[in-house]
């Protein structure tokens, strides 16, 4: 769980934009941060014997890892977890922590399998290829989880005449009275959800697919079956999504939003429309997206191709808690609420 008084996200994204205090440079030097050591705190294998075949649990917790990794089979993981395994033979594995100051901690567990010894161990089965799983229907299976992908060299959009005031001014007045850098922790919407540094999650089924956003504990249910839109959709942040395959890429097409998210820069009113093609490649999900408003902009706006990274070493996302969120509208200058 990632446990967040806002101030992480709002740190890492308000840096962009906010000035350095005047003062800064002249205070003393800080003394250097003491890094305390990285720990093993327990690691452990139940049962410790099976047949071939059977779940075996493995659950570890370490402190201040900079990277863990369980071979075989589980390779990177969080600090603290279980993962179960299906071990084919008997095995030893090994839980290794990297810490601070290039230290190197591991310890084993050895699961043995009845019927097997040391001159038959071989390694167990890896899970499947995620870029290999297909549905019963044979259409690609997104399920996973996946990283963010920032967008680079995309082109201006083309505004409708007087069209400007949708533009962001991050100098002081911000439309509908916030900054919409994603520090205040409402939804961001789409195609914005993608660009925040947090992972997000597919677990698709035969018929629909539920996409869980960790930041800031979202979710979008998109159906599979090419329905019509709903005539008349309330408003909402992150829309209402219909979904349909086109060969190997699921196109998501999206309306019903509000008026309250950014995209890329600029606002948008209720009519934004948008429209999201998703193709697995060997690294994630390629990922294309065309944003239309006739309110706000002349011709449709088409985002440079990007590809989110298929994480298959996470399981899941976390969960995400903001505990104090700070309205920072005040070091940008005025807020215009009008």
């Amino acid at each position: 769980m990632r446990i967040s008084t806002a101030s992480g996200l709002q740190a890492a994204m308000l840096s962009l934009t906010l000035p350095f205090y005047a003062g800064a440079q002249n205070q003393a030097p800080r003394p250097a941060r003491v890094v305390p050591p990285a720990r093993i705190l327990s690691f452990t294998a139940k049962p410790e014997s099976v047949q071939a075949g059977q779940q075996v649990v493995l659950t570890w917790a370490t402190e201040n890892p900079n990277n863990v990794t369980i071979d075989p089979d589980a390779g990177k993981v969080e600090a603290r977890g279980i993962r179960q395994v299906f071990p084919t033979a008997t095995t030893t594995y090994t839980l290794t922590v990297n810490g601070p100051n290039n230290t190197v901690l591991t310890k084993s567990v050895t699961v043995t399998v009845t019927g097997s010894g040391p001159e038959v161990q071989v390694q167990p089965k890896t899970r499947p290829d995620p870029k290999d799983a297909r549905m019963p229907d044979g259409k690609p299976d997104l399920t996973g989880v996946y990283g963010f992908a920032g967008v680079r060299n995309l082109p201006d959009p083309v505004l409708k005449p007087g069209a400007e005031k949708f533009k962001v001014d991050r100098s002081g007045n911000f439309v509908g009275g916030r900054t919409t850098l994603g520090t205040d922790c409402v939804p961001l919407g789409i195609p914005q959800s993608f660009v925040t540094p947090y992972p997000f999650q597919i677990i698709q089924k035969q018929n629909f697919l539920i996409m869980l956003f960790e930041y800031p504990n979202t979710f979008r249910f998109i159906p599979l079956d090419n329905r019509p839109h709903t005539p008349d959709p309330d408003p909402t942040w992150m829309g209402e999504a219909v979904g349909h395959w086109d060969g190997e890429t699921l196109v998501v097409d999206s309306i019903g939003f509000n008026d309250k998210t950014e995209v890329s820069g600029y606002m948008h009113t209720d009519a934004l429309h948008v429209v999201e093609r998703y193709t697995r490649v060997a690294n994630g999900l390629q990922y294309d997206v065309t944003v239309e408003d006739p309110n706000v902009f002349a011709k449709p706006w088409v985002f440079p191709t990007r590809v989110l990274p298929a994480h298959p070493e996470e399981e899941h996302v976390d969960e995400f808690v903001c505990e104090n969120n700070v309205d920072y509208s005040k070091f940008f200058g005025k807020d215009d609420k009008k």
